[in-house]
């Protein structure tokens, strides 16, 4: 095996993972989870503190399971029923009778939601209190990594944590020797037995997307794309079929469907992003599994490295990112060169990169749906010969436009962070 291929199937284990419901309520009912198992009976009070970038992302999407939106229900339901050993699917076990003592709870003023002033975008702390005993939970820098326990204000659990500010990118890749080239090599020549385990992303992102055609759910921008097919007004063809399926996925996911998602770097709307464009090629050009295979590993992987550029969570939507990493997949599925595939990369950022992330919500199928189309027409300018050089925060070369990118984000994009979450609490 080549070097470093371990290293990348490694991230790609961490980095892709089912997710049920939106991550940022996730990693509040995940806490609260913890913090109910510490405690070791129900809660008398659940004060739980957040980032700002977490608040965004979590006061507008609906909790699987509960029909309700918000903070404090996925913090009370993952206390009273969530499955503290299942990560990102710490959800599946909640039931309608902990739905029902959650909004008692939080009826009787129980559940505090609180702004945690802290330079950290990841961090939650969930501090649960019943008779004389207090337990904390604090999670940083990722979704579900827990850096502290403690009990009666002694620390049971405690492990080192590096700080990504806002004008850091996301250190998870860090340490390890990876460029766009090493990715798209390692896509191309790995042993298919090592990344066959990445078609589980198309079958639950599919599972997910044929749920959100069936069934009433968020802004139904899958199905409306569908009647408008059957109506005559659109084509049935790739690139309709490709925003149906992608946005449908999305309306299920943000609409609190009890599937889950295969996420991508914390996003299940990334993973969706990444996955099901790549899922639709396959079928168009007649791939087989394992093309699609190295197609999703590449996707997955590129989209990785791209978003290492910066923080997880932004001003910026990642979707843009992901699209860009699905444009390159796109050209490999079409037989392209790895040339045009950097070409694709450069045309997808020069498009989107504008768009901003106002939380997590409904109307992020509007934003993958716009992804999956801006990575289908990036693929096919770049198959003719055509892409974006030097103009804007564009390069010649695709790793200075990632740079560039992330710089952008990093060092740019603070204040615009800043004033969307302003807005978002005056709305």
């Amino acid at each position: 095996m080549a070097q470093h291929w371990d290293a990348y199937i490694a991230i790609l284990k961490k980095e892709v993972q089912p997710a049920l419901g939106c991550t940022e309520p996730t990693s509040i009912a995940y806490a609260a989870a913890h913090a109910a198992r510490l405690l070791g009976t129900e809660f008398e009070s659940l004060r739980v503190e957040v980032s700002d970038n977490l608040y965004k992302n979590a006061m507008g999407v609906f909790v699987p399971g509960t029909g309700k939106i918000g903070l404090p229900i996925a913090a009370a339901v993952g206390a009273l029923g969530g499955n503290p050993d299942a990560g990102l699917e710490v959800l599946a076990t909640v039931r309608n009778e902990h739905v029902k003592r959650a909004l008692e709870l939080i009826e009787q003023g129980r559940v505090q939601i609180e702004r945690a002033d802290t330079p950290e975008f990841i961090f939650c702390r969930a501090i649960a209190q019943a008779h004389d005993t207090t337990v904390e939970v604090t999670i940083a820098g990722g979704h579900t990594d827990i850096v502290e326990e403690k009990k009666n204000g002694e620390v049971i659990f405690e492990k080192p944590r590096a700080i990504a500010t806002d004008t850091e990118g996301n250190s998870s890749v860090q340490g390890n020797e990876i460029t766009l080239k090493s990715v798209y090599d390692f896509a191309h020549e790995v042993p298919f037995e090592d990344i066959a385990f990445m078609l589980e992303a198309r079958d639950i992102n599919m599972a997910l997307a044929d749920e959100g055609l069936a069934h009433e759910y968020g802004l139904e921008l899958g199905r409306t794309i569908k009647e408008q097919i059957k109506a005559g007004i659109l084509s049935e063809d790739l690139v309709n079929d490709m925003a149906a399926y992608t946005s449908a996925a999305s309306d299920a996911r943000m609409g609190g469907a009890t599937l889950p998602a295969m996420s991508n770097y914390g996003s299940g709307n990334q993973g969706i992003t990444a996955t099901i464009p790549v899922v639709k090629m396959a079928q168009f050009v007649g791939a087989d599994e394992e093309r699609l295979a190295r197609a999703l590993t590449l996707s997955h992987l590129a989209a990785i490295y791209i978003k290492s550029h910066y923080p997880s969570l932004s001003a910026f939507c990642g979707n843009t990112a992901t699209s860009a990493a699905v444009s390159m997949a796109l050209v490999y599925l079409n037989g392209g060169s790895y040339e045009q595939g950097c070409m694709a990369i450069n045309n997808v950022i020069s498009d989107t990169a504008g768009m901003v992330c106002d939380g997590a919500k409904s109307t992020c199928a509007m934003k993958v749906n716009t992804a999956a189309q801006a990575a289908y027409k990036a693929c096919f300018l770049a198959l003719a010969g055509h892409g974006v050089v030097n103009q804007g925060i564009v390069a010649d070369d695709v790793e200075k436009t990632i740079d560039n990118l992330g710089d952008m984000i990093c060092k740019g994009m603070q204040q615009t962070d800043v004033k969307i979450i302003e807005i978002m609490r005056n709305n």
